[in-house]
């Protein structure tokens, strides 16, 4: 059985700062992501034992919650790198002119995609996706990890809004969060997995 492991930081705890604050970053990799590290792992430990015993009668439990930590971790691990010291600005190349065709302009995919991450009910993300069988980009929510995406699709910019993403510095204020974000997004790493997805899906 393979499993799961937490990704280093691509950069220190304070390098988002003032836009993302150390103690945030700190709890919120080291502690939250590894959770959902665990608890993936040990949904797959109890897979294992399933498949030793032949006893399924527990399978939806396990697989709910495997749907669930896995989903965080892998989100997690596509929101650390989306981020970086030097991001901010605006795409260029490639990723921005797909950006201009699917969305009208850069300015309208950012509003789009604010109002998807500000418009999750509860927990969740919002997401820019790549969806291969139309060959376009999509802004998606998802609510916990797991619900409301659209199967098949591949995360290219993901922006978590549970509350321990940003609540120690912005409170209750989403929006403020939000908009923050804007300054840390890498975008030549946003560009590398829509390259990536692209060529997977013979584009």
């Amino acid at each position: 059985m393979v499993k799961y492991e937490l990704p280093p930081l691509p950069y220190d705890y304070a390098a988002l700062e003032p836009h993302i604050d150390e103690q945030t970053m700190r709890l919120h990799h080291d502690k939250h992501h590894q959770a959902y590290v665990n608890g993936a792992n040990a949904a797959l430990e109890k897979l294992e034992k399933m498949r030793q015993s032949g006893d399924y009668a527990a399978i939806k439990a396990v697989l709910r919650d495997l749907a669930f930590n896995a989903s965080g971790h892998l989100l997690h691990s596509i929101f650390w790198p989306n981020m970086s010291p030097q991001g901010g600005a605006e795409p260029q190349g490639s990723l921005a002119e797909k950006i201009s065709h699917d969305f009208g302009s850069f300015a309208d995919f950012k509003a789009q995609f604010s109002a998807a991450a500000g418009g999750v009910e509860g927990s969740g993300w919002g997401i820019l996706a790549y969806e291969p069988n139309s060959d376009q980009l999509l802004t998606l929510q998802a609510e916990k990890h797991q619900n409301l995406t659209a199967q098949g699709a591949r995360p290219l910019l993901v922006l978590d809004v549970w509350e321990h993403a940003y609540y120690l510095k912005y409170q209750n204020n989403r929006g403020a969060y939000i908009e923050a974000f804007w300054n840390v997004v890498n975008w030549p790493d946003v560009a590398a997995r829509l390259e990536a997805a692209r060529r997977a899906a013979g584009r």
